[in-house]
């Protein structure tokens, strides 16, 4: 697949812009604080109907606008797809060849993307939340069924929370109702987490084998705060962790055990790679971010695109060789930098949009050397 053309209007430090891309190689540079990130963050938005960025809605709307629209056209190998987002004060509105969609399950999933950026190489080293985010974007985008389950889980999960802090007197039939309904989504949610680790962690291992020389054989372990001992008592043993947590949870009035505080432990020939040097930590964030492009190509049929955001400065020659040569023509790739001195073998066939204050000129002589 690949994106032929972004259309933004009122989106962050763009009051509007129109931009055909390149079906490879299509590179911003630009200084810093000048709107690169926030061209990659559209094609994101226009994939995930999110940004990576923020939380807050109101943060991707233009200094005193209240509306967004973010527009593109998606070649896939069935045909062209018109995808539209608009958000206003009422909602989000997302359409797919002009129809509306009316659940999140149906919009994702037709621009795949893969996002790799500075931030990523905390994933290690980061908290639980960054890794279960890791996993929510990439499995969101191949099984939109996991869309659906965990939507459900945070439905039920927030309803708990709430009764747990509102109520003085609890009524234990109805929490034993909310356990029965948490359990049910959550136990399904789980399950969708380590059938996708584990399909990850093949492709990964390859990956990381060939980055390390056939040195560093890289395993990943999904870290449940539930435990069970096989996959059908997913269900049985989370109803009794609930149980067992019932009195910590009234006193704390939150939900201590579920998907939620779940979390994913990385291991280097059998070492935790928390405790790995920087450099394995960005060949591992490399494996898996190379890894998610064959799984998302194995589970679709279509390379997604990839968006690289100011990393190539953080990669040295070597990893920057691997990730090209991954890349080379198969897959449609954004680049923002500051610079061309430190991107080695690019491509004769190439865009490059030069970025100041918002404003994109195209290159259109190409002089990138």
């Amino acid at each position: 697949m690949w994106l032929e053309s972004l259309h933004i209007q009122h989106f962050r430090n763009y009051g509007e812009a129109e931009l055909s891309f390149h079906k490879g190689l299509n590179i911003f540079l630009g200084q810093n604080a000048q709107g690169k990130t926030n061209i990659l963050e559209g094609i994101y938005f226009l994939a995930l109907t999110r940004s990576h960025r923020t939380k807050t809605d109101k943060d991707l709307l233009q200094f005193s606008e209240k509306h967004l629209q973010v527009n593109g056209i998606l070649h896939r190998s069935t045909g062209k797809v018109p995808l539209d987002i608009e958000l206003t004060d009422k909602g989000r509105i997302t359409k797919v060849n002009h129809l509306k969609q009316t659940r999140l399950s149906d919009y994702i999933g037709h621009l795949n993307v893969v996002l790799f950026a500075p931030e990523d190489l905390q994933l290690v080293k980061g908290g639980p939340a960054l890794r279960r985010k890791f996993m929510d974007v990439e499995l969101g985008q191949i099984k939109p069924l996991y869309l659906s389950d965990l939507s459900n889980y945070n439905h039920i999960l927030k309803q708990r929370n709430a009764y747990l802090k509102a109520s003085d007197k609890v009524d234990l039939t109805y929490l034993s109702v909310l356990d029965q309904q948490l359990a049910e989504y959550g136990s399904t949610v789980i399950q969708h987490r380590i059938d996708f680790l584990k399909k990850l962690e093949v492709f990964a291992q390859a990956k990381h084998l060939d980055i390390s020389d056939q040195k560093e054989n890289l395993t990943l372990s999904y870290q449940a705060s539930i435990p069970f001992t096989d996959h059908v008592n997913i269900l049985d043993s989370f109803l009794t962790e609930l149980e067992k947590s019932r009195k910590r949870d009234l006193f704390k009035k939150n939900t201590g055990v579920g998907p939620h505080r779940d979390d994913i432990s990385f291991f280097i020939n059998g070492m935790n790679a928390h405790y790995g040097s920087q450099g394995q930590h960005r060949s591992l964030v490399l494996s898996l971010k190379l890894a998610e492009i064959e799984l998302m190509k194995e589970t679709t049929r279509e390379y997604p695109i990839l968006l690289l955001d100011d990393v190539m400065s953080e990669l040295d020659n070597d990893r920057q060789m691997k990730l090209l040569e991954t890349i080379s023509e198969k897959i449609q790739t954004f680049v923002t930098t500051t610079s061309l001195e430190h991107l080695h073998t690019l491509p004769d066939e190439l865009k490059i949009f030069h970025v100041s204050n918002g404003t994109l000129t195209e290159d259109k002589q190409k002089e990138h050397r």
